[in-house]
């Protein structure tokens, strides 16, 4: 099914292409860096971004075979569209040692098993939480934002050697980590792409 643009976002990513060159990337990479910088028109985040094209390859498969998909929080699953997402946030709890970020993810981890899509928008201690358990993702969003936590915690993602798309920098959040899953899945995938 194809998914109808609207004639502002077209606009606006016309505006965005005049000012930032993209071409040279390959396909999955250039969708999900224009859809972050788009999301949060913020022209920095194309250097920014750290991503692979052969894990996003793996990853949009994967979506599209239909793995499940993850959220830290619920304005993360809120900004994915077209798709059913697992927050468990609501039943988790904090305790020593552990927020309530990181027991909800947890708790996702024991409901879907291994093979999902993480999408990680918010806490950095649920990307820390991610990175302990043999959760071996189809691929990690990981773009929790802040200035306690988040870059070292990206920096573990991307030392981790998963499949991942994470950022340098504090910046990040629900709407960016959002806007990245959402590229892959408004990708067309091969059989698509032959209609």
């Amino acid at each position: 099914m194809n998914r109808v643009v609207h004639p502002i976002e077209v606009e606006s990513y016309r505006r965005m292409r005049a000012r930032l060159d993209t071409s040279h990337f390959p396909p999955l990479t250039r969708a999900v860096v224009e859809r972050v910088v788009h999301s949060a028109a913020d022209l920095d985040y194309a250097r920014d971004l750290v991503l692979d094209e052969a894990d996003l390859e793996k990853a949009h498969a994967a979506l599209h075979a239909g793995a499940p998909v993850v959220v830290d929080v619920e304005m993360v699953g809120a900004g994915i569209t077209r798709r059913e997402t697992v927050c468990r946030l609501r039943d988790a709890e904090s305790g020593p040692g552990l927020t309530r970020s990181a027991h909800a993810i947890r708790l996702a981890y024991e409901q879907v098993g291994p093979g999902a899509l993480w999408v990680i928008g918010n806490a950095p201690t649920a990307l820390e939480e991610l990175l302990t358990l043999d959760a071996d993702p189809a691929l990690v969003i990981g773009l929790p934002v802040g200035f306690v936590g988040a870059v070292e915690s990206k920096a573990a993602l991307r030392e981790s050697g998963l499949p991942a798309v994470s950022n340098v920098s504090e910046k990040g959040g629900s709407a960016v980590a959002a806007a990245a899953l959402n590229a892959l899945l408004y990708h067309p995938t091969s059989a698509e792409e032959k209609l």
